[in-house]
């Protein structure tokens, strides 16, 4: 059995994030094994709502197209409102992190369940910090889940 992993990115913007999802696509890395967190809308603006399709999310707002077309290639979209960050879009194997953090009130060591999800990866007390400080200002956490050799194409076609 190949053990799993992860490695995590942080883009300032959406069109940052759309481009390093839309190169590991393109380099035949499966983008199943990627998950995308950020806020769904400014904070100052409300959204108009969302509905699923299979796993297909359509979202309006400022920010329904860049979550449109990433809906249409990663898997389990999801939307929550996180006390703290308040809207929270997601997808890929994190929202699973997420929900059972939940279901389960996670609470470790006085982080959130969100915190919870992310050491659930192998984050540290310090990466959560980071990632939490990075989505309030509106920034995108990309996840990178999978074998050593999964982490090793994706950082190949994302650090350059």
């Amino acid at each position: 059995m190949t053990a799993q992993s992860s490695y995590t990115y942080i883009f300032n913007t959406h069109a940052e994030a759309e481009t390093a999802i839309r190169s590991l696509s393109k380099s035949s890395f499966d983008v199943k094994k990627l998950s995308i967190v950020g806020k769904g809308y400014h904070s100052e603006e409300h959204p108009m709502g969302f509905y699923t399709v299979g796993d297909r999310m359509k979202t309006w707002g400022s920010m329904g197209v860049f979550w449109g077309s990433i809906w249409g290639l990663l898997a389990a979209p999801a939307v929550f409102f996180l006390p703290g960050l308040g809207v929270i879009a997601l997808a890929g194997p994190f929202v699973t992190m997420l929900v059972g953090a939940l279901e389960g009130a996670a609470v470790v060591g006085g982080l959130s369940a969100l915190g919870a999800a992310f050491m659930s990866i192998g984050a540290s007390k310090d990466d959560v910090i980071k990632y939490d400080t990075a989505l309030k200002a509106d920034k995108y956490v990309l996840i990178v889940h999978g074998s050593a050799d999964d982490i090793a194409h994706a950082r190949s076609v994302l650090d350059h």
